[in-house]
C-alpha cells in the first residue's frame, strides 16, 4: 500500500505487534530495586569516604579506650618510684636494673607524668572518661529534649507557648556558674551518701562530674527540644496522625509510635552532632578543674596538668589536645555524613 505523505494516519507492519523479547523488556526497566529507608541511608553513607573514615577513627579510639586498658600492664593511678617525667620509650633506674637481670619490662610508650604514672594508660583512661561522659550526657539530652519538644508541639496552643518560653529562659542561665554552685551545694550531701553501702562510686566519680551531669539534664536539652518541636509540628498534620486519632489512639502512643518514629533519622543525626559538643564541654570544665576527681583522668584534666611543664615536656599537652580535636572532628564529620545520608531533602 502506498502511503500518503500528507496523511496523519500512521502505518504499522505486523512485526510491530509481536510480543517483546526478554532483552527488550529488560532494556525498558529503569526502576531500581525497592529498599527501606534505613538500607537506602546506610548505602549512601557507605559511599561517603570521609564519614566512613571518621567512623573507623571513632571505633579505633573506642578500642584503645575501652579494650586495651584491660590488657595494659600499667595502671592509671599507680605511681612508680624514680619514674617521674620519663620521655617516651624510656625506663627508670629500677626498671633498667630489672632488664639487666633478665626480666622483661614493658616500655612506657608515651613516657610518664610528674607523679611517675604511665602516661599512655592515663590517656586511654582519659579518653574513656571523656567518651563516656559525652555519650551519657548526649543520652540525657536526647531523652529529655525529645520528650519535651514532642509534647510541646503535639499539644500546641497555650501549652506550647508556655513550654517554649521556659526554654527561652533556660537559654539565659550561665552553665559554668551553675556547675560551680552545684559542686559546692552537693559536696556535703554526696559525701554523706557515698558512705552508705553501694554508693562508693560517688567518691570515685566526684561531685564535680555529677554536677556536670545534672547541668546537662537541666540546661543542655533545649536545642534538642527545639529541633524535635519543629519536626513534630510538620508531622502531626499528616493523614496517618488523623487516622490514629480516629481509631482512638492516645496522645502518648501517637507521639511514641508515629511522630518520634518518623523523625528518628533527624534524631540520630542531631544526637551524633551533640556528642562532640558534650565531650568538648566536659574537657573544658575538666581543664578548669571542675571535672572528674583525682586520680581519675580525663583529656581536659590531663591537658590542664601539662600546662605547667609546657616548655619542658610539651608532648604531655599536645597528646590529649590532639586526641580531643580528633574525637570532635571525627564525630562532626560522621554527623555530617549521616545528615547527608538520611535527610530526604539531600537525596538528589
Amino acid at each position: 500500500m502506498k502511503e500518503n505523505p500528507i496523511s496523519f494516519q500512521m502505518k504499522y507492519s505486523p512485526e510491530d505487534f509481536m510480543p517483546a523479547s526478554e532483552a527488550e523488556k529488560e532494556s525498558l526497566v529503569v526502576m531500581r530495586e525497592s529498599v527501606s529507608f534505613w538500607k537506602d541511608g546506610f548505602r549512601r553513607l557507605r559511599k561517603n569516604k570521609v564519614a566512613m573514615a571518621s567512623l573507623i577513627v571513632i571505633i579505633f579510639i573506642m578500642f584503645i579506650s575501652f579494650i586495651v586498658p584491660m590488657f595494659y600492664p600499667y595502671s592509671y593511678e599507680v605511681q612508680m618510684k624514680g619514674a617521674n617525667n620519663l620521655a617516651p620509650m624510656q625506663y627508670s633506674a629500677e626498671e633498667l636494673a630489672r632488664i639487666e637481670a633478665g626480666e622483661k619490662v614493658f616500655p612506657h610508650i608515651l613516657g610518664t607524668d610528674k607523679m611517675g604514672r604511665d602516661y599512655a594508660i592515663r590517656v586511654m583512661m582519659g579518653s574513656r572518661i571523656s567518651l563516656t561522659v559525652g555519650l551519657i550526657a548526649t543520652a540525657i539530652i536526647l531523652v529529655i529534649g525529645s520528650i519535651y519538644g514532642s509534647v510541646a508541639a503535639f499539644l500546641g496552643g497555650w501549652v506550647d507557648l508556655v513550654m517554649m518560653r521556659i526554654v527561652d529562659i533556660i537559654y539565659t542561665v550561665p552553665d559554668v556558674l551553675l556547675i560551680v554552685l552545684l559542686s559546692f551545694a552537693l559536696k556535703s550531701p554526696l559525701a554523706t551518701l557515698a558512705e552508705l553501702p553501694g554508693f562508693g562510686w560517688i567518691q570515685t566519680v566526684g561531685t564535680n562530674l555529677i554536677s556536670i551531669f545534672i547541668v546537662f539534664a537541666l540546661l543542655y536539652w533545649v536545642g534538642m527540644a527545639r529541633m524535635v518541636r519543629s519536626q513534630i509540628l510538620m508531622l502531626k498534620e499528616n493523614e496517618y496522625v488523623t487516622a490514629a486519632r480516629a481509631l482512638g489512639a492516645k496522645s502518648g502512643r501517637i507521639i511514641k509510635k508515629h511522630l518520634l518514629t518518623n523523625c528518628i533519622g533527624t534524631l540520630i543525626v542531631t544526637t551524633t552532632l551533640q556528642i562532640p559538643s558534650s565531650i568538648f564541654t566536659e574537657s573544658f570544665l575538666s581543664f578548669l578543674g571542675l571535672g572528674v576527681a583525682v586520680p581519675l583522668p580525663s583529656l581536659g584534666s590531663l591537658a590542664s596538668d601539662a600546662i605547667n611543664g609546657l616548655n619542658t615536656y610539651p608532648y604531655l599537652l599536645f597528646i590529649p589536645a590532639l586526641l580531643i580535636s580528633l574525637i570532635i572532628l571525627s564525630f562532626n564529620l560522621l554527623g555530617d555524613g549521616l545528615r547527608d545520608a538520611f535527610d530526604p531533602k539531600l537525596k538528589n
